[in-house]
């Protein structure tokens, strides 16, 4: 098939895609405006029967923490198949590349930098039920402050910390650690998931019971699978352009 015929091919296809974002745009309602008595609601009870003042945070993991199960789990299957297509795919690894920033300023100002993500990401997952936040946010910069080392190191420097090998089992007890959570409920003969710790103090760290357990699973799971990903994507498109490499 030659370029002129995919672009007669294509071109239909993005006008009527075109056509129906338009169509779904001119539709939606007007900023702010809220029709549902489901967010009311939510304000009203959770922090009552929840012990949570994080109203996002307590449906994610809680009031619907078996969907956010199966989203984690999208993510998790995801990555492998990127992980298992790349890994199969790929060549002999070649000699690392000498991709050293060589500048003493951006080291040490990056380092600064990695540290700061990597503290925000934790406190993001840690006060999750707190403050606006959670696993997946958290999980998402701590992963950043990872790929930000590589930035301002080198791939050396980078492979010591970030290997699959170091990586997987850390995706894999993210993943494994929610359904734990879940199993320990059904187990004691409540439904899965059932918070069985109580609700906790509002306002700390010890509130929503067994929910923050969950919260950190999928903030584990999030920063492992998204490093996870950078791990395979460097292996595959930097090492081959070092001096090793044909």
């Amino acid at each position: 098939m030659n370029r002129r015929l995919r672009i007669a091919l294509l071109a239909p296809s993005l006008a009527g895609f075109a056509a129906l974002v338009v169509w779904a745009l001119a539709g939606l309602p007007d900023f702010g405006n809220y029709v549902g008595p489901y967010g009311y609601l939510l304000n009203k009870v959770v922090l009552p029967e929840r012990h949570m003042t994080n109203v996002v945070t307590a449906v994610v993991f809680d009031y619907r923490g078996f969907d956010t199960m199966g989203e984690e789990f999208i993510l998790f299957a995801s990555v492998t198949g990127v992980v298992l297509l790349l890994r199969r795919g790929r060549r002999d690894e070649g000699e690392a590349p000498d991709d050293d920033t060589g500048n003493d300023l951006i080291r040490v100002v990056g380092t600064l930098a990695v540290a700061a993500s990597i503290l925000v990401g934790l406190w993001l997952i840690s006060f999750g039920f707190v403050t606006p936040g959670g696993g997946f946010q958290g999980g998402v910069i701590v992963a950043s402050g990872g790929v930000l080392l590589y930035l301002v190191s080198n791939y050396r420097a980078w492979k010591a910390i970030g290997s699959s090998e170091r990586l997987d089992p850390f995706e894999g007890l993210g993943a494994g650690g929610y359904v734990v959570v879940g199993l320990i409920a059904l187990i004691s003969g409540a439904p899965f998931l059932t918070n069985k710790l109580g609700p906790g103090v509002p306002g700390t760290l010890w509130s929503g019971g067994s929910a923050p357990f969950v919260n950190w699973a999928a903030g584990i799971e999030v920063a492992a699978a998204l490093l996870l990903l950078f791990v395979e994507f460097l292996d595959e498109y930097i090492v081959p352009l070092g001096p090793g490499s044909e």
